[in-house]
């Protein structure tokens, strides 16, 4: 069953007004490792995630560009998204950040019994940046972490609705590869000294991966 995949980094001692420079430094890792350079939106929610956001803007995939070659733009830089996210730097917010990154997934099988006229597409999926203040959701960064990433669905991580052939498990293989890559990378960059990646039903990803590529190959 699919599930929800998060990664959650806590920073000792974090003061508030640090808390741009590691979002600066992590959504930064994402084009060395699979991501686009942009940022797509950005939204600011104040006091808990009930409340009505505070600030909402989007910027790329979903937004319009000016110009002859109009259509969907790549966002912009993430220093621009947060320093204009982050004016309203409040112990009590979060602040969220749209961001694509580029997986392997299986975009259309006549049959999911059969390998046949199965189609694997690399393109960006949406993933949600997300830096707590102190007090946010009574003090959520406890749990969440100081920043966390929610990749989405973790699908293309394990493919568990097909039979695994070995092209499909070669692509499931470089997805988890760029995840672990993706890891390091913003662990080492913001300067994190704890890190979780975890799913919504508490189950282990690496378990789950492990009896899923020894079945396919």
């Amino acid at each position: 069953m699919a599930d929800t995949l998060y990664l959650s980094l806590w920073y000792p001692n974090l003061l508030l007004e640090s808390l741009p420079d590691k979002l600066i430094a992590v959504l930064g890792a994402f084009a060395a490792h699979g991501g686009e350079p942009g940022v797509y939106a950005a939204t600011v929610w104040p006091v808990n995630w009930s409340e009505a956001p505070v600030f909402q803007r989007v910027y790329g995939r979903g937004a319009a560009s000016a110009g002859p070659a109009a259509g969907p733009n790549p966002g912009i830089d993430p220093r621009q998204a947060i320093e204009e996210a982050l004016e309203l730097l409040h112990d009590d917010y979060a602040y969220e950040f749209q961001i694509g990154w580029n997986l392997w997934e299986l975009e259309s099988a006549a049959d999911a019994d059969s390998s046949l006229d199965r189609v694997w597409a690399r393109g960006p999926r949406l993933v949600r940046v997300t830096g707590y203040g102190p007090l946010f959701d009574d003090g959520a960064y406890e749990q969440d972490g100081h920043i966390r990433i929610d990749f989405g669905t973790d699908a293309p991580f394990l493919a568990e609705d097909v039979d695994l052939d070995q092209v499909g498990a070669r692509h499931v293989e470089e997805n988890v590869r760029q995840l672990v890559d993706l890891v390091a990378a913003v662990e080492k960059a913001s300067g994190a000294t704890a890190r979780l990646l975890w799913s919504e039903l508490g189950e282990s990803l690496a378990q789950r991966l492990a009896a899923r590529l020894g079945v396919g190959n």
